[in-house]
């Protein structure tokens, strides 16, 4: 089988050694997530001398494909099923894809590859425990990456996961120290559960729509049949029920995420900065976190832009108690 321009480029190339260290010393020089990110593609062309790289990262249940470096487009800011691309397939099952021919590999959705230039590829996943992303390197021409190029590709893949974490470590703690400030400056916590109280949640969730900040959720959840429970046990119980609750809701959310005692035995949590998969990935993670004693209902809604807080916070509000005649323990989004 005739070699490819990049697998000619790769033999011609750098020493494979002295290519990774040097994209390893550059990952190091990154300070943040964007410029890891920016470097992982390059470093994987460089390495490999394929036509195209692309790096993808892990959302909730689907790949998106952050950015890529490319003879021709391909498909960055797209986002992708995990169980419907080759990158997922990789990152589901922790191990390369080797493709020699992607129209005769039945794991490739074919029809989306049709339009461009590949022919090969080599997909490796980030993250050795769960991945947290995926390199996918292309060929325009028939190609069957060798064995020296996956070890390389994967050991490219694991400097970045590391790049990746450490980024993204410094990152949440700027936004941990930023929160924290900004809550001294507004208000106190719920003494019973030491999450933010009402109006805590409602200066921050005003302060959120003045910036304009988007996309912006709101999740509110109420502890299904919590009258009958405190009947049951009493009112000591109850307020027990509620702390073990805000915790584990706590540790739920994201860093940057703001969860509040909105009243009695409803919540309310501020997701900003994340698409519906998420949003929705994150009530879910409050739901099944809920411990096996009672169950909760969340309504879900985005804010429209537009919309005062309060209007807002009653479609979530609506959703919730479409979740409850529906059944409880579930989640709605409003429309």
């Amino acid at each position: 089988m005739p070699a490819t321009r990049g697998a000619r480029a790769a033999a011609s190339g750098a020493d494979t050694l002295t290519t990774l260290a040097v994209a390893i010393d550059e990952f190091a020089d990154a300070g943040t997530v964007p410029a890891v990110q920016r470097l992982v593609h390059r470093a994987a062309r460089r390495l490999t001398g394929a036509d195209g790289a692309t790096l993808i990262v892990r959302e909730g249940g689907h790949c998106h494909y952050v950015d890529e470096d490319a003879i021709e487009p391909l498909w960055k800011g797209s986002r992708f099923p995990l169980e419907n691309c080759i990158s997922g397939w990789a990152m589901l099952h922790g191990e390369p894809a080797v493709v020699e021919d992607v129209f005769a590999d039945p794991r490739i959705p074919q029809d989306l590859y049709r339009p461009t230039f590949v022919r090969s590829l080599l997909v490796v996943p980030i993250g050795a425990r769960r991945a947290i992303g995926a390199i996918g390197m292309y060929w325009a021409r028939p190609h069957r990456a060798t064995d020296e190029q996956v070890a390389a590709a994967r050991a490219l893949a694991a400097g970045a996961a590391t790049a990746l974490e450490r980024a993204r470590l410094a990152q949440e703690v700027e936004r941990r120290r930023v929160t924290e400030s900004d809550l001294r400056e507004l208000c106190e916590r719920d003494p019973l559960t030491g999450v933010l109280n009402r109006r805590a949640w409602d200066q921050l969730l005003s302060r959120a729509l003045r910036k304009g900040t988007q996309p912006l959720y709101v999740a509110m959840i109420d502890l299904d049949h919590f009258k009958d429970y405190n009947d049951r046990h009493g009112h000591p119980a109850g307020d027990a029920l509620l702390r073990r609750a805000a915790a584990v809701w706590r540790s739920a959310v994201r860093a940057e995420d703001v969860l509040a005692r909105y009243g009695g035995e409803e919540f309310a949590v501020l997701l900003a900065g994340c698409d519906e998969d998420i949003a929705l990935e994150i009530a879910e993670r409050l739901r099944l976190a809920t411990s096996d004693e009672q169950n909760v209902s969340i309504g879900v809604a985005r804010w429209n832009g537009r919309e005062r807080a309060t209007a807002l916070v009653e479609r979530a509000d609506k959703a919730l108690y479409a979740a409850k005649r529906g059944g409880r323990d579930r989640i709605v989004l409003a429309a």
